[in-house]
């Protein structure tokens, strides 16, 4: 071999190097891309939601002055009442004596909520939750009594 062949054999401009390069640019583009996209649809948002998942079950006694309703969580995420806020309120209009749920909520806890005047027939009850702060709500449960 010679020092001209030698010298060939480092300076040829023939590599794989452009080949790897296009598709590192391409790939870098595309990730790009999915985590712009994921934050300009407000998608990322949900990525940190924390929200609790929980089932809940109603009991409606209208036999008693003022008339009652007992919530029982019937299963999932155990939810802290102390530092999140979880309140039970009505869309018909009528007012909840005691509608904050301040305890540890967890599968098989019960609590009753009253009514302050009438009855539930027909009324709808929303079991909500707050995260501690206040970045986060949703409607747990939500329940309408028969009339």
């Amino acid at each position: 071999m010679k020092l001209t062949d030698l010298k060939q054999l480092f300076t040829d401009d023939r590599a794989v190097s452009p080949v790897i390069g296009v598709i590192l640019m391409v790939a870098i583009t595309v990730i790009l891309a999915a985590v712009i996209g994921t934050f300009v649809l407000g998608l990322g948002d949900d990525l940190q939601d924390d929200q609790p998942t929980a089932s809940f079950d109603f009991e409606y006694d209208n036999s008693t002055t003022p008339a009652n309703v007992t919530i029982t969580h019937t299963g999932g995420d155990t939810i802290d009442g102390t530092s999140d806020t979880v309140t039970v309120t009505t869309t018909g209009g009528n007012d909840i004596d005691n509608s904050d749920w301040s305890a540890e909520i967890s599968a098989g806890t019960s609590k009753e909520f009253t009514l302050t005047s009438g009855n539930w027939s027909g009324e709808t009850v929303n079991v909500n939750w707050q995260s501690s702060t206040g970045d986060s709500s949703a409607t747990l449960a939500t329940s309408t009594a028969p009339e």
